[in-house]
Parts: structure tokens; sequence; C-alpha cells
């Protein structure tokens, strides 16, 4: 009897946790999709998920500049207590992210209702292949600034949203290299690098062309990352999480991208935004399978909310199914650039300049034909007619590179200035020390220009430099810090070091005061030197 009673009391509370689960409801739901959840909606809604929940725990990536806790959701059935608990265990590891920019609220919605309706299945069949991450409420410091005079040409809620920037007035999507903010520091730390999640998609909301889908997304694509990850996302991953979205949960989709001129779709659809800053390309440069959502600004709010949320289910879906491919292919990348970084070939390179050209495959939009309003210094705004046009279009997408430097097997760096240790730690980038004295064959940059550029960008006067490669050997102290290259991340600690990079330590200004001399002319050797080929370098651990 006592047993049986038992046993009626557990069947009684699981069938209150599924029943509140399935009636409790995000802000935007309750409003009929009229308003978006503030910080405290956010933080009780996660509180009744955890507490009703045997599969899910919190952890807190950061706090921002405000001091508002940034959440981490743990989703799992075992659930996890640490990634150590993950050492033997084959499941996936997947991270989600809404919020980056505080106006583009849509993510934000669709994770709580994805999670929500996740743990209301008694045992869930994605959670046999999957560890899932997410963070819904990203940018909170943004958030908190809902007005409707925000983006008030997106359409809906009507409550208003938030905005772009941080508490530090920064755009956190463009803060991934320099990681200035506690926001990205913090996700850097406490998932990149200790979850090590194989995919990652960061939930955004247009800004651009007309076109009838509420919901797109696109792949990483800086050519500076493994580019067979690339191919395999652009071939296979990319059209069948497509294909799921439209085909099962009745949801029309494209690629994300622009016109190259609304009034003339023929000239194509492109991706211009290529440079590791942006989130989705630096989780590329680390060999991981970065995912960008935008959804459509002009489509009505619960269009962009349920687009995001069955995205997500079309995402976790695919990654369950093809979870050992995905981990056989990223050990396999992982393999690749260790041994490169270990015997680099002449014919290793890293792309200092690139271009971009046509995908092999055209892709098809359903836009509406456009017509110019006014043209303010090159700034076109269009208006858009009733008139619907599909048309099928090149889709530039595929990052070349147009101009190489050598790709080495070791950086030596002669200042040990903590602004630049501090956040190559924080990258997740091993850092050795010599343990004496040593003359090494380097290739030295040698600046016979440096420029800043003239307006402020995320608070720098970005650098462009210029200069040319010497060889010969140079006498290295003890102590001097060593980044080898056969590494996991030797492509990021490369994108960092270089100094030509287009998103590294010397453009967004960490090496200025090692630079120029305080009296006369000229430019200082640049305190980062290439050990090209390989040789037994004598090194002690940083700790």
């Amino acid at each position: 009897m006592k047993r049986s009673f038992i046993i009626w009391l557990t069947l009684l509370s699981t069938a209150c946790s599924i029943f509140g689960q399935a009636n409790f409801q995000t802000i935007a739901e309750k409003s009929d999709f009229k308003s978006t959840s503030d910080y405290n909606d956010v933080r009780i809604f996660i509180d009744h998920l955890r507490k009703s929940s045997h599969y899910i725990r919190t952890e807190n990536i950061a706090t921002s500049t405000e001091g508002r806790e940034i959440p981490l959701l743990i989703i799992g059935n075992p659930l996890p207590k640490s990634p150590k608990d993950l050492i033997n265990d084959k499941r996936i590891v997947v991270y989600i992210q809404a919020n980056i920019h505080a106006g583009e609220v849509e993510g934000k919605e669709a994770t709580l209702m994805y999670v929500r309706d996740l743990l209301r299945e008694k045992n869930p069949e994605i959670l046999k292949n999957v560890i899932l991450l997410v963070c819904p409420l990203f940018n909170a410091d943004g958030n908190e600034k809902i007005s409707p005079l925000n983006r008030t040409y997106q359409n809906g809620p009507v409550n208003g949203v938030g905005v772009r920037y941080n508490g530090q007035f920064l755009d956190l999507n463009r803060d991934a290299m320099k990681a200035e903010s506690p926001e990205v520091r913090g996700v850097l730390t406490n998932v990149f690098n200790k979850w090590d999640p194989a995919v990652y998609m960061d939930c955004h909301t247009t800004d651009g062309s007309y076109h009838v889908e509420p919901t797109t997304f696109t792949w990483m694509v800086n050519p500076n990352g493994d580019n067979s990850l690339i191919a395999y996302m652009r071939e296979k991953m990319m059209p069948e999480m497509s294909k799921i979205l439209s085909g099962k949960y009745k949801t029309e989709n494209c690629f994300y991208g622009e016109f190259f001129d609304m009034r003339d779709p023929s000239k194509g659809w492109v991706l211009d935004a290529s440079e590791p800053r942006y989130m989705t390309n630096y989780f590329g440069v680390r060999n991981r399978l970065g995912i960008l959502n935008e959804n459509y600004v002009y489509a009505d709010f619960k269009s962009r909310v349920l687009g995001c949320y069955y995205l997500i289910h079309s995402l976790l879906e695919y990654t369950s199914a093809h979870k050992s491919e995905i981990e056989n292919i990223l050990s396999d990348v992982d393999k690749k650039t260790m041994a490169r970084g270990a015997n680099p070939a002449v014919t290793d390179s890293f792309a200092i300049e690139y271009k971009v050209r046509p995908s092999p495959e055209k892709v098809t939009i359903r836009t509406y034909e456009a017509e110019l309003i006014n043209d303010v210094n090159g700034w076109k705004n269009y208006r858009r007619t009733d008139r619907q046009k599909d048309v099928t279009v090149p889709y530039y997408i595929d990052y070349y590179p147009t101009k190489n430097v050598r790709f080495p097997f070791a950086y030596l760096i002669t200042t040990s200035d903590p602004a630049i240790t501090d956040l190559m730690t924080i990258h997740g980038i091993k850092m050795e020390k010599l343990s004496s004295d040593s003359k090494i064959e380097v290739q030295k940059f040698e600046i016979s220009e440096l420029k800043g550029a003239p307006r402020l960008n995320q608070g720098h006067y970005t650098n462009t430099i210029n200069g040319k490669y010497v060889n010969g050997p140079v006498d290295f102290p003890a102590g001097t810090i060593v980044v080898r290259t056969a590494q996991p991340l030797g492509n990021l600690a490369a994108y960092l070091l270089e100094p030509q990079s287009n998103d590294g330590l010397v453009f967004w200004n960490f090496f200025d005061r090692y630079l120029v001399p305080q009296w006369g002319i000229g430019y200082n050797p640049y305190p980062v030197y290439k050990v090209l080929q390989r040789v037994d370098l004598k090194t002690v651990d940083i700790r």
C-alpha cells in the first residue's frame, strides 16, 4: 500500500510538472505577440523551468556592466554537473544564443518556448543525443531599455524592443576578437572554452532587403577557418535544415543575405559580414560550426518568433540525427590543424585580404519590386511595392584569399603586456615561454606605414598597417612568450597575431604603444616574430 501511494505521488508530481510547463507562457505568448519580455520576465520564466524539471540547471555566463547576471541554461538527460562529465559521453553539445542585439528579440522568446516544450516531454528524444546550452538574454542591459521608439520600422512588438548596444555602448556582435565586454569575455570563457560546443546559432533580426520568407539563416564564412567545415554546412547541413523547416514545419525560409541592388535583384544576393568580430565567423575560425539566424524584420512579430522557434527544432533535429558525423568531422579538422602547425609547409598560408564570389548553387528569394525614395551620400532608401516576384540569383558568400602570408610554426611575443596575454588566455589559446636565452631564425615585420581610421569604431581608431617581412636570426631572452600553432585554436592565434590581419590585435590598437617611438621618426619593431619552420624551442608552460 505504501509503495503504491509513493508511485501515485510520483505520477501526480510528474503530471503537475508537465501541466505547469504546458500552460506557462512567455510574455510574447501571453500578450498575443504584442509584447516582449524584460529581464525579470526572463528570470521568472527560467526559475519556473528549473523548478519543474530535473533535466535543466543554470549557470552564470557573466555579470553585465550594469550588474545583471547573464543566464546560461544547461539541458540534458542525464544532466551533466560539469564538462568533465562529458569526457566519455557520446552526446553532442549545441549552444543557442539570443538577444545579442536587444532590439532583435525573436530568439529570446523562441528559445524560452523551445526549452519549455522540450522539457514537457517525458523522455525527450533530442536529449538522447544532445546537451543543449541556451542563453536567451545575452544583452541584458540593452534589453532593459525597451521602448516603442526603438526600431520603429520593425513590425512589432507594439510595446517596443531594447537597444543594439550593451551597457558600455558596445555592439557585442563586433566584440568577438577584442573581447572588451563582460558578456563576450564570459561567453568565451564559460561557454566556448568550458563546454566546447560543436554547433552554435546566434539569433538576430534583419535590417535589409524585402522578401516574403519570415526566417533566414546562413553559415560562417571566414576563409581563415577550415574550409571543409564551410563546405559541409553549405552543401549538406544548411540545405537539409532548410528542408526540415519548410517541409515538416511549413515555414518559408531562405539563406540570409541582401540584394546588391534592390531594383535589380539579378545582380545577386550577398552576405557581406565576413570578419571574425562577428560571433558566428569567430566560431568558424575556432573550427566549429557557426550559424547566423536572421528573422525578417517586416514580417509580423508572431511569424518571426514562430519561424525562429521552428528553426531551433530544425537545427536540433538535424544535429541529433547527424551527431556522429559532425563529431568525426570536427575531430578530423582539429587533428589537421594541429598537424599543420607542427610542421607547416611552404604553401600553408594565412589570408590577409580576401574577396567574395558566388557559391556553386544559386538561391531563390521571394522578393518584392522596390522603388528608390532617396539617395543620401550613397545611402539608398527604398519603398516596397505590392508587386511580389520570385527570383533565382547568384549567392555571393564564398570568400576566397587574394593576398596571403606564410603560416608559421610559432609566434614569439616580446612584450608581456597583460592586456595582450590576458586576452589570449580568454580566447583559450595556449601560451608558453622560453626557458632560456635563445638565438632563433625568425621572420620579423618591418613597418613602413601605420594609419588610424579617421572615425571611431567601437571606441577605436582602428589601424591599417603596411610593411615587409625580413628573415634572419634574432636573440630572444628567457621568458619570451611562445604561441605554437600546433593547437586546436591555431587559426585563431594567427588571426590575432598577424600584423596585417583585418581583425587582429594590431587592428584593434592593442600594440599601439609599442609601435611608434616617443621621439623621432619611423617605427619600432613589431613585437611579434614568426618562426616559420619547425624548430626545437625550449619552453615551459605559463602558469
